[in-house]
């Protein structure tokens, strides 16, 4: 995914995406930007996460690096977007993992108009998994 999106800042501090390709990949793709060393996380595990959430050569939508609290979750049983559960399962705690995640395995068709997500977009999250709870 490098050639379609570059991403600058390391772990921990909030990232800035540049996105170099106008077309998003049409699956999901998932790179380890940099691999910590903590546990592996397991379906139905309860991690914390700092995120920041774009649509695909858009808009940033979300972050939790602003709120400086880290999002507190059960990853892999359905509590998140699919394509968070799919690409965080089996990463380890301390990586930052780049996501890019279509429509089907994120908001679908519906989107969510108020945070600037419209149906069938395409999102890009880096998360920083930072404790396995």
């Amino acid at each position: 995914m490098e050639n379609m999106l570059k991403v600058e800042q390391p772990f921990g501090e909030k990232p800035v995406l540049e996105f170099l390709e106008e077309e998003a990949p049409k699956e999901l793709v998932v790179t380890v930007l940099s691999e910590g060393d903590g546990e592996v996380v397991e379906p139905g595990d309860q991690i914390a996460a700092h995120y920041l959430g774009q649509v695909w050569n858009g808009q940033v939508f979300d972050n939790s690096f602003d709120r400086r609290q880290p999002l507190v979750f059960q990853v892999g049983v359905g509590m998140v977007i699919r394509g968070w559960d799919d690409g965080l399962v089996g990463q380890r705690v301390g990586s930052r993992v780049l996501l890019s995640i279509p429509s089907e395995l994120g908001y679908g068709d519906r989107g969510v108009p108020q945070a600037g997500i419209k149906g069938g977009d395409t999102l890009v999250f880096v998360t920083d998994i930072v404790g396995k709870l």
